[in-house]
């Protein structure tokens, strides 16, 4: 329905100098979609209204709203041309009075939960890139052919918004920054299993990809007018600290049918994770944080174990933000699972101590495109810090500690066991994963299948922490259940074999050679045949 409307706005961006990249395109088409939103969802409020024969209070002034400046209709219901702005006029109009307005918004919003809040920091952070008044009017009147009154139309626009997304991410090398495949997204959600009534939360939420499929898994069936103002209002929670990736997460939201996403422009390593309490924490965490960035020396001091991988700060983040019995899954390098530094070894260790590890999948490279690093997904129950009750032969001397009473009395230390097997699973497509042949839901289902029963497989085993090393807590991928490679032979054999195959080819060109010789001798002597005139009369 709308899938033409999309690539002839990405036509027109394309020919606009102020717009360059894939992320301008997206960038641009979203503050525009975004309006429109705006406009219909006034629409439909007033007209709600209306039915009640109550009074609507519109959210923006008349001279801003998308169907007075943007789309102004005369009465055969057509766009007005002599009221429509074009040229300098519009880009004077967009950059000196509609954006300063709608930043306005931000400062006089009641909470960040608003839609006023959201039209605020969206308009604060990004800026209309159209250099070209006439190129923004065509893209407005494209724009203005799409609808989101009905679920059936916001579902097919946040298909193709999901494709812009993607492809943006395609473009360059930062692609999992702001995308992760969906098929990986749906195979975690479905390992997690959240229900309604939980809270899910993804603190480094991007294109907020897992709070949308999470929202698509849990809308499933017939819900109660209850049930659906809980998944509107009180079960997904997000954080982003860039620009495009909160307007991209508020947008890709809102068109998976969250009227207004509870996401938070912030930087969530900012926040000490020693002050968070339990009112703050989630029943499920689902994400992909940014790994190989870095954060500034105060930000580090925020998290026990220092580090300067952004990745392993959100672990700890996201480790704190669980509630006791609160599943995650989270996407990391699979270097985590061996790194010899202190910081990595103390935080696989803070991992198996405070939650249960039951499961590790080892993702192909290729898994994420233009990302250049194989990655793997760690799924984990909290558990909280445990003591032992009693000694244990397991114990060593090392790992019991004086109370701080100053009496000597002894008592075990906490100790790293609240993981006691971890279950692997070595993901193999059977394919080179790239743009053209992307992960799949189909590459996922064994997988997912699987872990379900902790089945072991030649793809899947199990590794019981008691036999992990207790100095390095090293959790490598190593399949002990892989079939057997052939071993490969020794060079002199492969010479020999070569020169068999050399003397086995010149037999053949010799017995070639041979026959072509005779029948060439044949065909010399074969006596010629002649006819005299008469026989031709």
């Amino acid at each position: 329905m709308f899938e033409q409307t999309f690539k002839n706005i990405d036509d027109i961006l394309r020919k606009e100098a102020g717009c360059t990249t894939e992320l301008d395109y997206v960038e641009q088409t979203s503050w525009l979609l975004f309006l429109k939103y705006l406009d219909d969802l006034e629409e439909e409020r007033s007209q709600g209204a209306e039915l009640k024969g109550e009074a609507y209070a519109f959210i923006l002034k008349e001279a801003y709203r998308w169907s007075v400046w943007a789309a102004p209709k005369g009465p055969d219901g057509k766009l007005d041309e002599d009221r429509a702005l074009t040229g300098e006029d519009l880009i004077e109009f967009v950059n000196g009075g509609l954006f300063p307005y709608l930043q306005k918004f931000k400062q006089t919003a009641e909470s960040p939960n608003t839609i006023e809040y959201k039209i605020g920091e969206i308009f604060g952070e990004i800026k209309s890139k159209f250099q070209s008044g006439y190129s923004l009017r065509d893209a407005l009147d494209e724009i203005d052919e799409l609808r989101f009154r009905s679920q059936k139309e916001k579902h097919e626009l946040s298909h193709l918004y999901e494709a812009k997304i993607k492809n943006m991410g395609n473009a360059g090398r930062n692609g999992g920054e702001y995308y992760t495949p969906r098929p990986l997204i749906r195979a975690m959600i479905r390992v997690v299993k959240p229900a309604i009534g939980e809270t899910i939360y993804d603190g480094a939420c991007g294109s907020a990809g897992f709070l949308c499929e999470s929202y698509d898994y849990l809308r499933r069936g017939e819900l109660t007018t209850r049930q659906l103002e809980t998944l509107q209002k009180r079960t997904f929670y997000g954080k982003d600290k860039k620009s495009l990736a909160y307007v991209l997460g508020i947008m890709n939201m809102i068109l998976h049918g969250i009227d207004a996403p509870n996401i938070i422009h912030t930087n969530t390593l900012t926040e000490n994770i020693n002050d968070i309490q339990e009112k703050d924490r989630f029943d499920i965490i689902l994400a992909n944080p940014p790994f190989g960035g870095k954060e500034r020396k105060e930000i580090k001091k925020n998290f026990p174990i220092q580090t300067g991988e952004t990745a392993f700060l959100f672990l700890q983040h996201f480790i704190k933000m669980l509630k006791k019995g609160g599943r995650g899954a989270i996407v990391i390098k699979n270097t985590f699972l061996s790194n010899a530094d202190n910081a990595s070894r103390a935080l696989r260790e803070e991992l198996l101590t405070s939650c249960n590890l039951y499961a590790i999948l080892d993702c192909p490279g290729g898994t994420f495109i233009g990302a250049g690093v194989k990655t793997v997904v760690l799924f984990f129950e909290k558990v909280g810090l445990r003591l032992r009750s009693a000694p244990s032969d397991r114990l060593g001397s090392s790992e019991r500690s004086l109370s701080s009473d100053g009496k000597g009395s002894e008592q075990l230390s906490l100790m790293p066991l609240a993981t006691e097997r971890i279950w692997y699973y070595q993901l193999d497509p059977g394919r080179n994963l790239g743009k053209t042949n992307a992960l799949n839901d189909e590459d996922l289902a064994e997988f997912v299948a699987f872990q379900g029963e902790f089945k072991e497989s030649e793809k899947s085993w199990f590794v019981d922490v008691a036999d992990v090393d207790r100095e390095t807590f090293d959790l490598s991928v190593k399949n002990p259940n892989a079939p057997e490679e052939e071993p490969l032979r020794k060079p002199s054999e492969i010479m020999a074999e070569i020169a068999a195959l050399d003397e086995e080819s010149a037999e053949i060109l010799r017995l070639v050679s041979a026959s072509l010789r005779q029948a060439q001798d044949n065909a010399l002597n074969q006596p010629v045949q002649t006819t005299s005139r008469g026989d031709e009369d």
